[in-house]
């Protein structure tokens, strides 16, 4: 029975309903992250002065602490119909995942796990893994969705994304303090900008990785079903397939340690 349910069967037999202790500490866990205001004003920025490939979507973006609890929700167009609705799960589902298996001294971004649970591959099977908190999800008034009250702050969302947009938290001294999660656009341009928010926070001082200059950054380096075979390939193991052949998306997400250098853990 869901906490709503028991809520209504509780009122209906006279008996005093009960609060969740648990959301006031979810949020008070989240005071060191971004706040809604700041996560919105990083990725209205960065999705407004561009040249992060794709379709040039609005863009939704998520932010969840170490525990997995969200932070804040936040869209950049007029309303929360202007980017695609079923992005807002899929950026917090990306946080998640990206908090989720990255550590203090290691750090993966989603787009690292896409070749590794592939048929074949090492993790095959791990997007099934964690699933998402459904009534979390798609629980409270729609209204409020990439609002300051969005339904998901304060809930732990779960579930498991494996293409790029994803990428963890790391405060300039090095500690891990969770992940942002972007979706919107191709999953090569949602890296992209998830990688552009994270430096203008100033949370991009990334300990090591499996991505060029030892970093979290997505590799290009995945081929699907070669010479016939059904199972794919990417040379190093932590593959992405690109976004359209010749796509600008994959020489901007090439330079980003060059052009949005991660900072250097102190």
């Amino acid at each position: 029975m869901t906490k709503g349910a028991m809520l209504i069967l509780l009122i209906g037999l006279g008996m005093p309903a009960f609060c969740d202790d648990d959301d006031d500490s979810n949020r008070a866990a989240c005071q060191d992250l971004p706040s809604h205001a700041a996560l919105r004003s990083a990725l209205s920025t960065v999705v407004t002065v561009g040249g992060n490939g794709g379709l040039a979507f609005h863009m939704w973006a998520t932010v969840v602490n170490r525990d997995g609890v969200v932070c804040a929700v936040v869209f950049t167009g007029s309303n929360r119909g202007a980017q695609w609705p079923g992005s807002r799960v899929i950026s917090a589902q990306k946080a998640n995942t990206a908090n989720a298996f990255s550590l203090p001294a290691f750090a993966l971004s989603t787009a690292n796990l896409h070749a590794a649970t592939q048929p074949g591959g090492s993790l095959f099977g791990l997007q099934h893994s964690n699933p998402v908190n459904t009534e979390a999800a798609y629980g409270g008034n729609a209204s409020n969705y990439g609002q300051p009250n969005d339904p998901l702050t304060g809930d732990k969302i779960g579930g498991v994304n494996v293409f790029g947009g994803g990428l963890a938290l790391y405060r300039p001294n090095g500690t891990l303090v969770g992940a942002v999660g972007v979706s919107g656009d191709t999953s090569c341009t949602d890296h992209i900008v998830a990688w552009k928010v994270r430096h203008r926070l100033n949370l991009d001082s990334v300990p090591g990785g499996v991505g060029a200059g030892n970093t979290d950054n997505i590799i290009h380096d995945y081929a699907p079903n070669i010479n016939g075979n059904p199972v794919s390939s990417s040379a190093g193991g932590f593959g992405h397939p690109t976004c359209g052949a010749g796509a600008p998306a994959t020489a901007i997400a090439n330079n980003l340690p060059l052009t949005h250098p991660v900072g250097p853990a102190q």
